[in-house]
């Protein structure tokens, strides 16, 4: 808002008005081309398909899981007891009244469906969502502590530990996240999960290796955020920290990382949106995120541009909503 009333103020009306039209009409135009190439190739848009993979209505069928005959009906308001009795042993059911698939005296075999009903379920952009959402947090805030702890491992003394995260870092970011992924996920994860499976214990599920990759990958990115942001600070800050007898942890911790904090911010930002962005390839490893949701969809309903313009909004969304969040700690943490 501010950005727009400074434009407003550096140019006249008719002139901002004016511009405001041409990016209208661009944007008109890029739509327009985009309909008009659909034409040519006799594409049929089919978004009426597309709120059906977010809510659905899905028919949940009982079925016997005993052989017999239906000895007793019985109708009880919007539920029904449905008994069915053999030689050896007699099972009742209570379902849903709205649609009873059987009739008293009926002979009934296992698997036979006694009846059904109907019940909301969220489609699977939905849970492809959830899992963008929650690959991307986990990985957020696993980066977040990888990063500051590179980050004040980078400019100590110690040679071992800023070595260590120089190392780090540069192997990290030297390396596509693709590679990375696929270490993780083939070569830790296989070793990981056998050797559980040998104590005995659970093995890991695909998603958690998604999070470490992305984790780690951010946090390369983030500790040289986190190094530049240490090294803006005035080193007279850290040198009046210790004069008033503060240890090396407590400067760190209330003098010059608080007000680090507030110059990363915007870098900071924009590495989590390219987070959010990149967590569309944990698809690759059997993790169903929202790319790899729609990707599904397309190959059952055979609508791919209404299914990628849809994945392409809902990660618009997201990163947008996440550049507001950040936007409004700027103001909040803005010195005056």
């Amino acid at each position: 808002m501010k950005n727009t009333s400074n434009t407003r103020r550096s140019m006249p009306p008719w002139k901002y008005n004016l511009w405001v039209g041409v990016f209208f009409a661009i944007l008109f135009s890029v739509v327009m081309l985009i309909y008009i190439a659909t034409i040519r190739i006799e594409y049929t848009w089919s978004w009426y398909k597309v709120p059906s993979t977010f809510l659905s209505r899905e028919v949940i069928e009982i079925s016997a899981e005993v052989e017999g005959r239906v000895t007793q009906l019985e109708r009880k308001n919007d539920q029904a007891v449905i008994t069915i009795k053999n030689e050896t042993e007699s099972k009742s059911y209570t379902v849903p009244a709205e649609d009873i698939r059987v009739n008293e005296g009926d002979l009934i075999y296992y698997g036979d469906t006694l009846a059904t009903y109907r019940k909301w379920r969220a489609g699977i952009m939905v849970q492809g969502l959830w899992i963008t959402l929650k690959s991307s947090i986990f990985a957020i805030i696993l980066g977040i502590i990888i990063g500051i702890i590179g980050g004040i491992a980078r400019i100590s003394d110690n040679p071992a530990l800023k070595w260590s995260a120089i190392t780090y870092v540069e192997l990290i970011r030297g390396s596509p996240l693709l590679v990375q992924i696929f270490i993780w996920y083939f070569v830790l994860g296989t070793m990981i999960n056998q050797l559980l499976e040998s104590y005995g214990l659970k093995e890991i599920p695909s998603l958690w290796y998604g999070v470490a990759s992305l984790a780690c990958f951010t946090g390369a990115y983030v500790t040289e955020i986190v190094r530049a942001g240490i090294q803006s600070i005035h080193r007279g800050q850290t040198e009046a920290a210790r004069s008033l007898g503060m240890s090396y942890g407590q400067c760190m911790r209330y003098v010059i990382l608080p007000q680090a904090m507030r110059r990363i911010l915007p870098p900071l930002a924009g590495q989590f949106i390219s987070l959010i962005k990149d967590s569309s390839l944990l698809g690759i490893i059997a993790v169903r995120d929202l790319l790899k949701a729609s990707r599904e969809v397309v190959t059952t309903q055979l609508n791919p541009f209404e299914m990628f313009f849809t994945a392409a909004a809902l990660y618009l969304v997201i990163t947008f909503s996440l550049s507001m969040f950040v936007q409004y700690l700027e103001r909040k943490t803005a010195t005056t």
